[in-house]
């Protein structure tokens, strides 16, 4: 069967990015008679507040989108992120990091055109000598050591991907120095054990797909297939970000119904050639992943919304 889900993290209210990202997820599994999964991402309880997860479910409902298991919380799975890290301490491929932000950003240049930074190695050698010490100063981060592997997966909407983990990724964190388990632990760890066999979200996670995949093959879990989807972008190139409030939940839970909103989606994607509204039945029974864009989707502003 397939098993899709919603994975929101309850920094800030929804926005219509976020709502469109949802109903491509519902849409994909409900096409094929599939289940999903909602899990909230909320291991930074100092960003996402329970009241706002509540609120975000609210907006789920309000919308229409049904779910068929959960909510989950991972802030309530800690003790299931402690025995995976327990594993992957034992296949011996972590090491302590006590890098700061600041630091490794001085230290290297954007990797990628999107300034995504590669850890340099700066700890991955360090004595034990040398960890007592600076642990006496610092509590560190774990990362995962990675090797000159080459990952590949083909994305069902950009294609055959390939990657090789050690100059495109770089040894990455699986535990923060606060204590806070790293998002590429928890999603791969909830993933697998939820069941979930796709997975549909944006364009913008793409890049870390080889980083997950290599903690699947550590973890020795079945892969899920993957399907990314281009970003909602307003006029000047941003793309829409909670800190910022662009076209909100708040705001257009007061001035549009959710077929307003599902229709104004199908509208901008390509799927219907005039804005109208749509329930979420109709919205399925138009859904073609294969007539999305390949590029970032500018909203159009040429209307009331």
């Amino acid at each position: 069967m397939v098993v899709g889900r919603f994975a929101p993290t309850p920094s800030g209210r929804m926005h219509l990015g976020n709502i469109y990202a949802m109903l491509f997820a519902w849409a994909k599994s409900r096409k094929f008679g599939g289940e999903i999964v909602l899990r909230i991402e909320d291991l930074d309880k100092l960003r996402c507040p329970r009241s706002n997860a509540e609120i975000l479910i609210d907006d789920l409902y309000w919308l229409g989108l049904d779910w068929d298991k959960g909510p989950y919380f991972q802030s309530e799975r800690i003790e299931i992120y402690k025995k995976y890290i327990e594993i992957l301490k034992q296949k011996r491929v972590t090491f302590p990091c006590f890098c700061s932000r600041g630091e490794l950003h001085i230290a290297n240049a954007p990797h990628t055109n999107d300034g995504i930074y590669r850890y340099p190695g700066t700890c991955r050698n360090l004595t034990k000598e040398q960890i007592a010490i600076k642990s006496f100063w610092r509590s560190p981060a774990l990362r995962v050591r990675v090797d000159d592997r080459v990952i590949c997966f083909e994305d069902e909407h950009y294609g055959i991907q390939k990657s090789v983990l050690d100059k495109n990724s770089g040894d990455f964190i699986v535990c923060r120095s606060d204590g806070v388990y790293a998002y590429h632990l928890s999603v791969v760890v909830d993933d697998a054990i939820m069941g979930v066999t796709e997975i549909v979200r944006g364009s913008d996670l793409l890049g870390s797909v080889p980083v997950q995949l290599y903690l699947y093959e550590l973890f020795e879990f079945e892969r899920p297939s993957y399907c990314h989807i281009p970003l909602f972008k307003v006029a000047d190139g941003r793309r829409l970000a909670k800190r910022d409030g662009d076209l909100d939940m708040g705001t257009l839970r007061k001035k549009y119904s959710a077929e307003d909103i599902i229709g104004y989606i199908a509208w901008q994607v390509g799927f219907i050639d005039k804005w109208e509204k749509m329930n979420k039945s109709e919205f399925l029974s138009v859904f073609e992943i294969d007539k999305l864009p390949m590029n970032d989707i500018v909203l159009n502003y040429n209307f009331d919304l």
